[in-house]
Parts: structure tokens; C-alpha cells; sequence
């Protein structure tokens, strides 16, 4: 076990404890991850270039002796418990819907019905989670929770599912489930992390090819801006740009906007509305950035990639319409600092910025960006470094 993953694990272990009155059977853990390109591209059957990082949530998880699942977590007042038999009562969550029971237990409680959907049966369980994801970052503290739940049933149940079908379990809890119409991009990469590797995943066929980033070895990190600013997939704004897509989509005959070109885009305009061609717009040609990005670190490495980033970061503040001013404030204070290449992860409305930067520019840009803060009135950030990371794994 990582000393990163220790306290998060023994916060875990400590709960079980608590709730049982005995140890767990084992712990399990999966990480959370940032997006190093290709944001909204996944549910369009594009293209993602996302890594693992460090910050894990973990699972303290024991069978019981009948049919009940109850879940606890460091980050909620009371456990949830359920028949297993009824879980099948709660989901799928109907569209436009909040879940039967709190969002937090929808995450690992649908994916116990997702494994029951797909066949799998087992015993009851208890389940303890504690975590350090950053929860509304747009890290993915959603799909931790569904890797580290999804690994233990796995292993406890005798599944026998290999990490991309897990994955494909998260994604359902998480469509179905918890109401959120995201796409496999973040399950897939919390299941496949590799150290200082990011998954090159093409989201329609699901071939994950893992591209090494060479971070540490250039003398470079990625800066994590949280800037606190709260968001949710399963509402509003997230549910409203994936509708805009799918009718772009319709509209110029293609089964998804990975089908349509960058060349396409002039045809495009003359036929789609302009907020709708601004959409598209802007998942076309981040699919060619995440294709530029992963030539780019293999031929040239990761200090040549920063203009991207920054155009990244342009399309979904403009076309995508997706950062708010925090964001483009991290943004702009890090680039202005010096950095090589920022922009905003995540699904947007809130969360997170990342800014690559040369590890010895860390203390600088950090001020610069605490500094631009303050001068907008905004309440001060958290920021922290992250590397490439590993995969699921049972802790104990």
C-alpha cells in the first residue's frame, strides 16, 4: 500500500469496524483521475487521453450472512442498507430523475445492481468507503467509488470480470443508477491507470493503448486547481450539451460526431444552428487535439504539448460553453507564471483546472494563481501535484 492510499485506507477499515463490531474481509481501492485531453469527446464515441492519480478512494468491505447490502461512508452521516433483492426497486433511476436514495449510496449500491443485471449473484454485504478524491472536482471521486465497490463484489461474488467489464459496470451505476449521462471515459481510466502512463482510449471500440507522458523525467508537473466550485453531472447543464451532440449528430447524418471531420465543419456551419455548430465545433476538434497530443508526446514529448492544452481549454470556454470565470482564471494566472500548457478537466460548470509546469515553477505558479484569486474575489483554491498512477488494487 501506497503512503498516499494509508490513511484514506485505515479511515476505511476504522468505519468497518465501527458499523460491524469486526474487521473487513479486505480492502480494495481505485483512483480517481484527471483528463489530460479530450473533454466530452467520450460520450460522442471520440477519443480521451485521461490518467490515474494518486488520490484513491477505498472500500473496507465483509460478507454477511444474509441478503442485505449496507453501505457507509466518512463522508455521510447514516448508512444505507437494502435488500438485495430490492435494489432492482430503486434502479434504473427514470431520466431527469434524483435517485431513490442518497447520491453518494446510489454509486456504490448501483453498482451491485449493475453486477446483479449482468448475471452476477453473492451474499450480502457491509461496505465502508473513505476517500481523498476531491468530491465535485471533476477528478472523478464518482468513478473511485464505483472502481473500489466494483473490484470487491468482484473478488467477494467470484465474478471473474476482467477491468474493461468493471468498467462497463461503473458506467451503468452511473447512467442508470445515479442519473448521470456520462460517458466510460472515467471509469475506464481509474481501471486501467498505469505509472506515468496516460490511456490513449478510443471510447467507441474501447481499445486502451497506454502512452507514456515522461512527466517526472522531463523535470515538469501537472498542477491540480480545484477551485471548489461544485458541479453534477446528473443535472442541467452536463444533460444539455450530450442533447446538443446527439442532435448535431442527427442533423448531418452521422451515427456520433466521431464520425464528422474537421473537414466537415465548413458544411457543418451552413446547415446547424449556432450554438449547435459551436458544440459540435467543439468535440471534432478535440478529437484531432487528443490525436495531436498522443503523436505529440510520442514523437516530441510532454514540453511540446502545451499549445494544445491551451486550445483545449479556448473550445470549451467558447464553443463548448463549459469553464466559468474560476476556471479561466486558473487558467490565465498559470500561464501567465510560466506555465507550459493549462486548462480546465473534467466535465465543467466547476471543478478543476491542470496546468503543466516545470516542477521547480511549482512554489511560483501556485502564488500567481492564490494572487489572481483574491483579486477576483474568489475564495482561495487547492492545489496540489499529481503523477500517473496505477489502477485498482486490493489494499489488504
Amino acid at each position: 500500500m501506497s503512503a498516499h492510499a494509508a490513511p484514506t485506507a485505515a479511515a476505511a477499515e476504522e468505519l468497518f469496524t465501527t458499523l460491524t463490531g469486526h474487521a473487513p474481509e479486505g480492502l480494495w481501492s481505485a483512483p480517481g483521475r484527471v483528463n489530460l485531453i479530450g473533454e466530452h469527446t467520450d460520450y460522442n464515441d471520440g477519443f480521451v487521453l485521461p490518467f490515474a492519480i494518486p488520490h484513491r478512494t477505498v472500500a473496507a468491505v465483509g460478507r454477511r450472512d444474509d441478503d442485505r447490502i449496507r453501505v457507509a461512508s466518512t463522508f455521510a452521516d447514516e448508512p444505507v442498507e437494502v435488500a438485495l433483492d430490492d435494489l432492482h426497486r430503486l434502479f434504473p433511476t427514470p431520466a431527469g430523475e434524483a435517485p431513490r436514495v442518497a447520491e453518494w449510496a446510489a454509486y456504490p449500491l448501483g453498482v451491485a445492481w449493475a453486477l446483479r443485471e449482468a448475471g452476477v449473484t453473492g451474499s450480502g454485504v457491509d461496505i465502508a468507503l473513505a476517500s481523498d478524491v476531491p468530491v465535485g472536482a471533476g477528478l472523478s471521486s464518482s468513478a473511485a467509488i464505483e472502481g473500489a465497490t466494483a473490484s470487491a463484489l468482484n473478488d467477494l461474488w467470484g465474478a471473474g470480470l476482467d477491468r474493461v467489464a468493471l468498467a462497463r459496470i461503473g458506467r451503468t451505476a452511473e447512467n442508470d443508477a445515479v442519473g448521470a449521462p456520462t460517458g466510460i471515459m472515467d471509469q475506464m481510466a481509474s481501471m486501467l491507470g498505469e505509472p506515468d502512463s496516460a490511456i490513449f482510449l478510443d471510447c467507441r471500440s474501447l481499445d486502451a493503448v497506454p502512452v507514456p507522458v515522461g512527466i517526472v523525467e522531463a523535470g515538469l508537473a501537472v498542477l491540480v486547481i480545484d477551485t471548489r466550485v461544485a458541479h453534477a453531472h446528473s443535472t442541467g447543464g452536463y444533460r444539455e450539451r450530450r442533447a446538443s451532440c446527439e442532435r448535431g449528430a442527427r442533423m448531418l447524418g452521422a451515427t456520433s460526431l466521431r464520425d464528422v471531420s474537421v473537414d466537415d465543419l465548413g458544411r457543418a456551419e451552413s446547415i446547424l444552428d449556432d450554438v449547435t455548430f459551436r458544440r459540435v465545433r467543439h468535440v471534432v476538434t478535440e478529437n484531432q487535439r487528443v490525436l495531436d497530443t498522443v503523436r505529440t508526446l510520442r514523437e516530441q514529448g510532454a514540453r511540446a504539448i502545451g499549445g494544445l492544452l491551451v486550445a483545449s481549454h479556448a473550445s470549451m470556454r467558447d464553443d463548448f460553453e463549459i469553464s466559468v470565470p474560476e476556471l479561466d482564471t486558473a487558467v490565465d494566472a498559470a500561464l501567465s507564471a510560466g506555465a507550459i500548457g493549462a486548462r480546465m478537466t473534467g466535465g465543467g460548470f466547476g471543478g478543476a483546472a491542470i496546468a503543466l509546469i516545470d516542477r521547480d515553477a511549482v512554489g511560483a505558479v501556485t502564488d500567481a494563481v492564490h494572487a489572481a484569486f483574491a483579486a477576483s474575489g474568489f475564495s482561495p483554491p487547492v492545489m496540489f501535484t499529481v503523477t500517473p498512477s496505477e489502477g485498482p488494487r486490493r489494499d489488504a
